[in-house]
């Protein structure tokens, strides 16, 4: 558990203060020195244009992750409302609001945001806004799923019996119950962002150059992946990494938590 988190915690710090790290302006063009392998100078080579690729990788830290930790708090934040007010707001409502999830749910989100992002059109508002709008049906059915095993609890029972109001009740007798495995849910959502922002920028909808970001520094190495394919495995392996080390936390996270509730 400590291990993973220091590796969460690395993750942070990376993408707080990437650009500190950066041996090199990411964005410095140097055509003499383009598709360099790695060196003492740059220890993960160069791109096309010469740039270092290691400044790139650090300094494009902070769009790829922090570009998700925003869309997943977002969906957070959309999918716990929802399923508080399917859980809260009675038969009609609740029937309303999951079918509209389900509806959601029925389409591939990577497709929905691929389609999405291309009728807005190529930029980072349009990228967040499309994965905004794929990613809050699962918190929307955990939330609710959690809200309505509440429901019969006494003291949730006993503020309702005392007049006290629905944004009351959510507030202090649902969200501390919700939180926990939402938490858990958000950990998955927030590598899935990661996997897609770097898909849509491979594809060309996401952040847009010069600006590193690690699915546009796939986008770019790909034309070269024959000859110099370190390129690719560089972002790559940022990618792999970084999904691979969440998700521990998130079972870390629930193992934790499992232990807890067994107590």
């Amino acid at each position: 558990m400590r291990s993973v988190i220091i590796l969460a915690l690395v993750f942070v710090v990376i993408t707080v203060g990437g650009p500190m790290f950066t041996p090199y302006d990411p964005a410095a063009i140097n055509i003499p020195n383009r598709l360099s392998p790695p060196t003492p100078e740059n220890w993960l080579g160069t791109d096309a244009l010469g740039r270092d690729i290691l400044s790139r990788i650090l300094f494009g830290a902070r769009w790829s992750l922090g570009l998700a930790f925003l869309i997943s708090l977002i969906g957070l934040f959309i999918g716990t409302v929802i399923g508080l007010i399917a859980t809260l707001g009675g038969k009609w409502l609740d029937w309303a609001m999951m079918r509209v999830t389900d509806t959601f749910l029925a389409f591939p989100e990577l497709m929905a945001a691929v389609v999405i992002a291309g009728v807005l059109g190529s930029g980072m508002a349009s990228l967040i806004f499309a994965l905004s709008v794929v990613g809050w049906m699962r918190y929307a059915r955990v939330a609710r799923g959690i809200g309505l095993s509440l429901q019969s609890r006494g003291y949730v029972v006993q503020a309702g019996l005392a007049g006290l109001s629905s944004f009351y009740i959510a507030r202090w007798h649902y969200l501390p119950s919700l939180m926990p495995s939402l938490i858990i849910v958000w950990t998955d959502m927030f590598a899935r962002a990661v996997l897609d922002i770097s898909t849509l920028g491979f594809l060309g909808f996401g952040v847009q150059p010069p600006m590193p970001e690690w699915g546009t520094m796939l986008l770019d190495a790909h034309i070269h992946m024959r000859s110099t394919p370190l390129q690719m495995v560089w972002p790559g392996m940022a990618v792999v990494v970084f999904v691979l080390s969440i998700n521990l936390v998130g079972d870390a996270l629930r193992d934790a938590l499992s232990k807890k509730e067994i107590k």
